[in-house]
């Protein structure tokens, strides 16, 4: 049996000097992406960054809802709930 997909809430900041995960965002993560949000470019790097940063391969990262807006819902496959915040947790950048 395939454990189900995980959902993570997300708060995108395009258009950063650098790519990073910011930390919560009430009930979202927070994180910013060097690329503009034009043609799609924005949540290609949203999914690169939680790719490297949760270990998981790209394909196993789906934008559910939000492709157009800053608030975007992600479903990982591969990862658990805790493994996933404990990994952006590890990965946040220092304050």
């Amino acid at each position: 049996m395939e454990p189900q997909p995980v959902r993570l809430r997300l708060r995108v900041a395009p258009g950063a000097s650098r790519p990073a995960i910011v930390g919560r965002y009430g009930d979202a993560w927070k994180i910013r992406v060097s690329a503009s949000p034009e043609r799609g470019r924005a949540n290609d790097a949203v999914v690169a960054l939680l790719a490297d940063t949760l270990g998981v391969a790209r394909p196993d990262i789906r934008i559910v809802a939000g492709l157009s807006s800053r608030d975007k819902v992600v479903e990982l496959s591969g990862v658990t709930q805790q493994q996933a915040n404990r990994r952006l947790t590890a990965g946040k950048e220092p304050a």
